[in-house]
């Protein structure tokens, strides 16, 4: 498969297409990177493509803050929804820059 480049960015607020929650994006994967057991949980219908960026998210919705593995089609631009008020952001990112989170000096590349 032909790796593309990301829509996406780390630090950039996301939320999903279908699915009511949001997060921050801490990771990603330039194509699907999990376990078959994972993809096959995923209802056949709705099933994303396995060749798309795959991004790790600090995730949250109205009941709960989670980690979040979403495909790249399943993603939307949140930066306007405010903050995201996971309990690991302070581990990964420092405050929000303008619509994005700066990750902290000691994490970055």
């Amino acid at each position: 498969m032909t790796d593309r480049m990301a829509k996406f960015q780390i630090g950039q607020v996301v939320k999903h297409r279908l699915y009511p929650f949001r997060g921050v994006i801490f990771d990603v994967d330039p194509e699907f990177s999990n376990s078959d057991e994972w993809w096959e949980s995923i209802p056949e219908n709705v099933r994303p493509s396995k060749d798309q960026p795959f991004y790790h998210l600090l995730a949250e919705n109205e009941q709960s803050h989670y980690v979040a593995y979403v495909s790249e089609q399943n993603l939307l631009d949140d930066a306007d929804g405010g903050p995201v008020d996971h309990p690991q952001i302070n581990e990964i990112f420092m405050e929000k820059d303008g619509q994005a989170y700066r990750v902290r000096p000691e994490l970055a590349n």
